[in-house]
């Protein structure tokens, strides 16, 4: 199986690519650079063939696909700079939505199968019920939420090979993070603030990688959510744990969203994603977030950072 994988320079394609290799399939992965610009860790990612494209060059997107002709096309690349979208729309619009659809057109040409990344941004993030896979109540708060909304239904109305994989809260090797972050922050202060009412589950690029290797395997297309399991937690509680794994000693001051003040473009209060869809369907869930944490901060140097 040939795989072509966008945003390779990301936590997630970077992973995915891994992942394809481990299994034996050919993974042939692409960003905007010229040369592949992410970690150089040594992994497969980093000698794998890769060719650079501009999603939203709709002309080299059908060349570059069509002369690769890849069984399956997992679209990793995006823009995700939440609040940095709200003053870039335009821009946002181009990348998140008619690149989608560039590499959805590209698809349907040569009849590939198509993974599409999507976030819980789609939905409102109010109440507390976890949102369905296959709800389609959407009503995005910001420009990223609508941006990839826009891309989801660019794949939707495009293709019927497609997984559409919707995610939150996420973390890996590849690129900076919210652990990366807070480690950094824990190093030089005695207390900091976390919010504690937006609530969700973190995911690991690393698991996340392996079950969509897992779909493209099959022919169970459709919506997924997509995190690790161990329940829903707020922010607070995640950095409380990534201190206590990490051994540090950093107090945690829990406060609201208008307590830490506002931020340019909305947040979510509820990113809870129900995932009982994923072994409905045959999938393996993700590991439990407190184990995927330790896993990562074993890969990580945290003195370095």
């Amino acid at each position: 199986m040939r795989v072509f994988v966008t945003g390779v320079a990301g936590q997630l394609g970077h992973d995915v690519m891994n992942e394809c290799a481990k299994r034996g399939y050919e993974g042939i992965g692409t960003d905007l650079k010229e040369t592949y610009s992410g970690i150089q860790d040594g992994s497969y990612v980093t000698t794998a063939p890769y060719v650079s494209l501009d999603i939203t060059n709709a002309e080299a997107v059908e060349k570059t696909i069509t002369e690769l002709h890849p069984d399956v096309i997992v679209h990793c690349a995006a823009w995700t700079a939440v609040d940095a979208a709200e003053e870039k729309k335009d821009l946002v619009m181009k990348i998140n939505v008619d690149g989608t659809q560039n590499i959805a057109n590209a698809a349907k040409a040569i009849d590939a199968k198509m993974v599409y990344i999507s976030t819980d941004y789609v939905f409102n993030g109010q109440g507390t019920t976890p949102w369905d896979p296959d709800c389609k109540d959407y009503a995005p708060l910001s420009v990223y939420g609508e941006s990839k909304l826009g891309g989801e239904l660019a794949v939707s109305k495009t293709l019927d090979k497609y997984f559409i994989v919707r995610i939150a809260w996420v973390f890996g090797l590849n690129g900076n993070n919210f652990i990366k972050t807070m480690l950094k922050v824990g190093k030089t202060h005695d207390t900091v603030k976390v919010v504690n009412d937006q609530i969700g589950t973190p995911t690991y690029t690393l698991d996340l990688a392996r079950l969509l290797v897992d779909m493209i395997e099959t022919e169970e297309y459709g919506y997924y959510h997509a995190t690790n399991e161990g329940g829903y937690i707020s922010w607070y509680d995640f950095t409380k744990e990534i201190y206590k794994q990490a051994g540090y000693t950093t107090n945690v001051l829990p406060v609201t969203t208008a307590e830490y003040g506002i931020s340019k473009a909305a947040r979510p209060f509820n990113s809870r994603l129900d995932k009982s869809k994923l072994v409905k369907h045959g999938f393996t869930p993700l590991p439990d977030w407190k184990d995927a944490l330790a896993r990562y901060l074993k890969e990580i140097n945290i003195e370095e950072l």
